[in-house]
C-alpha cells in the first residue's frame, strides 16, 4: 500500500499528459479497445456455440447410443434397398438386446408426421413419435403435468399421449392439457401428460440432424404402429431408431462398434442405418473449442498487437516531445529507474483505459451478434479477464522500449533540446 502512494505523484503526471493530448490519447487505445472488444466477442461466441451442442449432446444422452435409420424417399430406391436390407426392424431390436448384456434400457422408436391435428395447431403440425414407457429415463424427459403411459397401455396400444411443451402450447395455448383429447389424422388420443420445456435447435449440431423434442407427440409404440399407420408408411422402415441406454459413457463406444457389426450382419452391410455416439461427440466438440478458441484468439491477439505498437509509437514520439522535461528531472536529481517508471506507467494507463473500453465493447459486440445473427453469445469472466491481461501485459512490453530509451538520454544534451 505504501509503494502505492509512493507512485500517486507519477500517476497524477500521467493522467496529467494523457488528458492533455485526448484525442492522440484515444486514438492510441483504439487498438487495444479493439483488440479487446475482438478477443471477448469471439470467445463469447465459441462459449455460446459450446454451450448449444453440449445442451444438446445432453439431449441425446450422454450415456445413451442411438442408431437412425437412413431411409430411402420413393419406391425404386426402396426395391433395390430391401434386395439386400430389410431396414431396421424389431428384429434388430432382439438381436442388440440378446447380443449386448451391457444395455440397461433399449427402446425402438417409430416417427409419424401427421397430415392434420385437431384442435389446430397454431404452427407447425407436431411430430408423433411412438417409444416403450421406460423413454423418459432413456432420453431425459421431465413430466410437469401428469404421467406417461405406462407397460398396460404400451401392450395394448392404448390410444393415449404425452405432449411436448411446445405441442401443448400450439394445440391448447395455455390452457390445461391433461385430460383433453387430440385427434391425429383420424385417430383421437387421450391426452394423460406434458412435458417440460427442452432446449431447441435450428441447425445441424456436431453433423446430427436436429429436432425440436418440444414439438413431439408421445404415444406407445404400438399404438403408433397400429393406429397410425398409413400408405407412406410402406416406404418407410418398420421402425425408425432405436435408443440404447448403458450405465455410463465409458462403454458407449465398444457398445456402437458391436451394435454396428451387428447390425451389418443382418443388414448386409447396406448403409441403411447411423450410429451415433454422444459421448463421442462431446469429446470431439471438445477438441474443435480447443482448435476453436486457440484460432480466434490469436487473430483477435493480431489487434492487440497492432495496439502495441501503436503505443510505443506514440511513447516514442512523447520522448521525443518531452526530451527537455527529462533532462530537467535528470539534472534536479531523477534516476533513470525514475524515468523508466514514469514512461512504463503512462504505457500502462492507456493500456488499462483501452482494456476498460474494449470490455464494455466488447460486451455491446457480443449482444448485438446474438441480437442480429441469432447466434447464441456468452461473455465468460474467463475471457474478460484473459482479455484484460492481455492488454495490460501488451502496454507493459510495448512501453518499456520509449521508457528505456528516455532514461538513456544524456540529462546535458536533453537540457539542450529545442
Amino acid at each position: 500500500m505504501s509503494r502505492f502512494f509512493f507512485l500517486l505523484p507519477e500517476i497524477r503526471m500521467g493522467l496529467a499528459n494523457l488528458v492533455a493530448h485526448k484525442l492522440r490519447t484515444l486514438l492510441t487505445m483504439l487498438g487495444m479497445i479493439f483488440g479487446v472488444g475482438a478477443v471477448i466477442s469471439m470467445l463469447s461466441i465459441g462459449a455460446g456455440a459450446r454451450q448449444e451442442a453440449l445442451s444438446f449432446i445432453e439431449t441425446l444422452g450422454v450415456n445413451n447410443v442411438i442408431i437412425e435409420a437412413q431411409e430411402t424417399s420413393g419406391w425404386p430406391a426402396l426395391q433395390e434397398r430391401r434386395k439386400v436390407s430389410p431396414g431396421l426392424t424389431f428384429r434388430d431390436v432382439r438381436a442388440l438386446k440378446a447380443n449386448l448384456p451391457q444395455v440397461e434400457l433399449i427402446s425402438a422408436r417409430k416417427r409419424f408426421k401427421p397430415g392434420k391435428v385437431f384442435p389446430a395447431a397454431t404452427n407447425d403440425i407436431p411430430t408423433v413419435v411412438g417409444v416403450i414407457p421406460e423413454f423418459p429415463r432413456i432420453a431425459g424427459l421431465h413430466i410437469t403435468a401428469g404421467r406417461f403411459f405406462d407397460a398396460g397401455e404400451q401392450a395394448e396400444g392404448a390410444p393415449v399421449a404425452v405432449l411436448g411443451d411446445g405441442a401443448r402450447r400450439a394445440i391448447f395455448g395455455l390452457g390445461d392439457a391433461v385430460g383433453q383429447y387430440v385427434k391425429v389424422d383420424d385417430v383421437w388420443f387421450h391426452v394423460i401428460g406434458v412435458l417440460g420445456s427442452s432446449a431447441a435447435y435450428q441447425t445441424e449440431v456436431e453433423g446430427v440432424a436436429v429436432a425440436d423434442r418440444n414439438m413431439f407427440i408421445y404415444v406407445p409404440l404400438n399404438a403408433a404402429i397400429l393406429r397410425l399407420s398409413n400408405v407412406e408408411s410402406g416406404y418407410k422402415d418398420e421402425i425408425d431408431g432405436i435408443y440404447l441406454k448403458l450405465p455410463n459413457s465409458s462403454q458407449s463406444v465398444e457398445t456402437a462398434e458391436a451394435a454396428r457389426a451387428i447390425l451389418n450382419s443382418t443388414h448386409h452391410n447396406a448403409g441403411d442405418f447411423t450410429v451415433i455416439v454422444p459421448a463421442g461427440l462431446l469429446e470431439e466438440q471438445r477438441r474443435t473449442q480447443s482448435i476453436f478458441n486457440f484460432v480466434m484468439v490469436a487473430i483477435a491477439g493480431i489487434s492487440l498487437l497492432v495496439g502495441g505498437i501503436g503505443i510505443m509509437n506514440i511513447m516514442l514520439a512523447t520522448v521525443l516531445e518531452r526530451t527537455r522535461e527529462i533532462g530537467i528531472r535528470r539534472a534536479i536529481g531523477a534516476k533513470r529507474a525514475d524515468i523508466i517508471r514514469q514512461f512504463l506507467l503512462e504505457a500502462t494507463l492507456i493500456s488499462i483505459a483501452g482494456g476498460l473500453m474494449g470490455i464494455v465493447f466488447g460486451f455491446t459486440l457480443s449482444r448485438l451478434i446474438a441480437l442480429t445473427a441469432g447466434w447464441s453469445t456468452i461473455v465468460s469472466p474467463s475471457s474478460i479477464v484473459l482479455a484484460f491481461t492481455v492488454s495490460v501485459s501488451v502496454g507493459l512490453i510495448f512501453g518499456l522500449y520509449p521508457a528505456r530509451q528516455a532514461a538513456q538520454l544524456d540529462p546535458i544534451e536533453a537540457m539542450r533540446y529545442e
